[in-house]
């Protein structure tokens, strides 16, 4: 989850009846969709014996901190580890993963029931999942193809807050209600949901 530490194992398994020695370059960089790498965050080496038919776990963390600042708004994180056995000719694996942090920020509730030409008003609640205060917070709520931008207080670590957003559905039938959330640390953070209005 975007704002957390990433905590990840690479699983080590030998095969074959002989031992082993594997050493594991393990590198990180903050990715576009694109896959073109942005910063690197992590470099790590470390060298791993394995008895016959013996699997290791090896743990690898990578702190808010070292990818919060680099992190683009794909936020998106590659991770390669390349594993060389040594004395086997050259023998080579490399292992990647792609990890999308998912934003859990946004959450909209709704009354039961939305009538055409009713008042309603949703609750909007949104959080900073960072170790660190934000500011300069918008939220910018997308209804009935019109935009409303409502600037928010600033937001301390991991703290959650809400709104009252009040509006009138002017017809029945699916209504899509839109909430993106920035802030200085991080930006478009979205939340969306279908409103079923029903006639009067």
């Amino acid at each position: 989850v975007f704002g957390k530490d990433i905590n990840l194992i690479l699983v080590l398994s030998n095969l074959s009846s002989d031992r082993k020695s594997v050493r594991v370059d393990m590198s990180a960089s903050t990715i576009l969709y694109t896959r073109r790498a942005v910063t690197e965050i992590l470099k790590a080496a470390t060298s791993v014996e394995l008895g016959p038919k013996q699997g290791k776990h090896i743990r690898v963390k990578i702190p808010y901190s070292h990818y919060g600042r680099y992190l683009t708004t794909d936020k998106r994180i590659q991770v390669t580890a390349l594993c060389e056995v040594m004395r086997a000719h050259g023998l080579k694996l490399l292992v990647e993963k792609t990890i999308i942090l998912e934003d859990t920020n946004i959450i909209i509730k709704l009354p039961r029931r939305v009538v055409v030409n009713k008042a309603v008003s949703l609750e909007i609640s949104y959080a900073n999942p960072l170790p660190e205060p934000v500011s300069r917070c918008v939220l910018l709520v997308t209804l009935m193809n019109q935009q409303v931008k409502i600037n928010l207080a600033r937001l301390a670590p991991r703290e959650r807050s809400k709104i009252y957003f009040e509006f009138t559905p002017r017809r029945a039938g699916p209504l899509q209600l839109q909430v993106d959330f920035s802030c200085d640390k991080f930006s478009h953070v979205k939340g969306f949901v279908t409103i079923a209005v029903a006639p009067a």
